[in-house]
């Protein structure tokens, strides 16, 4: 768990990452039990306080990222060249045969790779298949416990498949792929909620600063019966809802489809969007979406790399913080994504800005990408005491390497920061005052015991998933033909970089 360090502590002589600043400069912080009491040059401390020396060290709030999924982690690098929908067709094979133990596993191979590079919270949409369990809902949580981490744990969940949810897609397969596709059913809705609402019933790791959520997948992946039992649901038990809204412009061509209108306003109608409420990608949102998801005090979860790779369009970053919309950055799952990397994601959405348009003034600057990685998803994950080193605040630390040599010279920090880091600089990170990476080590678990465990169930789960990769090979060009044409189809916001230059930029 996110165990504070007890006592007093004095980190001294470091500097201190600020946004206000060019270029960091030297700072003390003074922790108490975990938390930061004060924040300043030359601090005294109470006698007794353990000193902790910063120097040649830049400090950052502990990065958080807004959206992951950490079924992913023992699916690496399965797939290239897939759209989101080959992506969504691959899940049966690439996370199908698992075992509890299996279940634990992945998500902490994600949260190992994350602390590691410097973040230190995360919302996880977690896939169980069939349905979600109490039994394996703790045991991701388990996983963060394990490492030190804050996380909002969210089991995704549908009742409707892929071939379900876009109308025309399982008619479009040949017969005996059709029956195939038809016996892939998810449990019924009343089903699945009722798994939710045992595990959100029995829910024990509040304390530990691992929260529950709930992420009905994508909106036409939902019934509106399940949709308003999420929407229920969460109301009931006051936790958050994350949903994949208007992701790829296939959702958001079949969403007009089958509602006659977006589905951020759908989903709106529906009574979900609120200020718990997070929007993953929301590439495919028009100005009256984002409008709508300010005004309710929503969140949208950016996630640049995994949008470049499975070729989903750039998100209006500039254009959702003008008007007014909290926007925090992902990584998202490490199938689509492909790494844990959020300082990749802050380079990247600041690169994403900058192509859309040739004039500076509409690039969102470094010091915006930080707030996003920052306070940005720490509001999308509901936590009011992290993403920044100031009183008050949980002492969630990373600890930067000034001497490598995208540190050389030092000329500014925040441009440097989202730039020119890679991870490669992060030496320490502390969690609540308490350190869960020491010397560029895991100071909390054995990490290459983790990789005998991780390839000893990638050998198990590559024979066990034997026919459903073999039923993923038949039914992907398929998939990848019909979902080109609906994604051919005139939209009234454009995403793609070959659209006209009017397309909503």
């Amino acid at each position: 768990m996110a165990r504070a360090e007890p006592g007093w502590q004095i980190v001294r002589g470091g500097r201190l990452a600020d946004p206000a600043q060019r270029r960091a400069a030297p700072a003390d912080i003074l922790i108490e039990d975990g938390v930061i009491r004060a924040v300043g040059a030359g601090l005294a401390a109470p006698e007794g306080a353990r000193e902790l020396d910063a120097t040649g060290f830049l400090l950052h709030p502990g990065l958080v990222n807004a959206h992951t999924h950490g079924h992913g982690g023992l699916g690496r690098g399965q797939g290239d060249r897939w759209t989101l929908e080959l992506l969504l067709a691959s899940a049966p094979w690439v996370g199908g045969s698992r075992s509890l133990a299996d279940k634990r596993l992945s998500a902490l191979l994600c949260a190992a790779e994350m602390v590691q590079k410097g973040c230190t919270a995360a919302y996880d949409l977690y896939t169980e298949v069939p349905l979600p369990t109490r039994e394996g809902l703790d045991a991701v949580a388990d996983a963060y416990d394990t490492l030190g981490m804050r996380a909002v744990v969210a089991p995704m969940v549908a009742d409707l498949t892929l071939y379900e949810a876009i109308p025309g897609l399982l008619e479009a397969l040949p017969e005996g792929l059709r029956r195939e596709a038809e016996k892939l059913r998810l449990r019924p809705a009343a089903e699945t909620l009722a798994a939710m609402e045992e595990a959100a019933k029995h829910w024990r790791w509040n304390a530990a600063d691992i929260r529950f959520a709930i992420a009905p997948t994508i909106p036409h992946h939902c019934s509106t019966e399940f949709l308003c039992g999420c929407r229920d649901l969460a109301r009931a038990h006051g936790v958050g809802l994350h949903s994949h809204v208007g992701e790829s412009k296939v959702q958001a061509v079949v969403g007009m489809q089958r509602y006659g209108t977006t589905l951020t306003r759908h989903m709106d109608r529906l009574g979900l969007v609120g200020p718990g409420f997070t929007v993953a990608h929301g590439i495919w949102l028009d100005d009256e979406d984002l409008r709508l998801l300010a005004d309710r005090g929503a969140s949208i979860a950016h996630n640049p790399v995994s949008n470049m790779k499975l070729g989903n369009g750039m998100l209006r970053l500039a254009r959702a913080l003008e008007l007014g919309v909290n926007v925090g950055l992902g990584t998202d799952g490490v199938t689509s994504g492909d790494n844990g990397n959020m300082y990749e994601a802050m380079r990247a959405a600041a690169g994403l800005s900058h192509v859309q348009t040739p004039d500076p003034r509409g690039w969102v600057s470094a010091e915006q990408i930080y707030r996003a990685a920052t306070l940005g998803s720490a509001r999308a994950l509901g936590f009011e005491d992290i993403g920044a080193i100031a009183p008050g605040m949980k002492a969630d630390i990373v600890f930067l390497d000034l001497a490598v040599p995208h540190w050389i010279p030092h000329n500014g920090t925040m441009n440097q920061l989202v730039h020119a880091e890679d991870a490669t600089a992060v030496r320490h990170v502390m969690i609540g005052g308490r350190f869960v990476f020491k010397d560029g080590r895991h100071t909390t678990l054995d990490l290459a015991r983790l990789a005998i465990e991780a390839e000893a169930a990638r050998e198990r789960l590559e024979a066990a998933n034997a026919a459903q990769k073999a039923l993923f090979e038949a039914l992907a060009p398929v998939v990848s033909s019909f979902c080109a044409g609906l994604a051919a189809r005139p939209y009234h916001l454009g995403r793609y970089l070959c659209e006209a230059p009017n397309s909503g930029v």
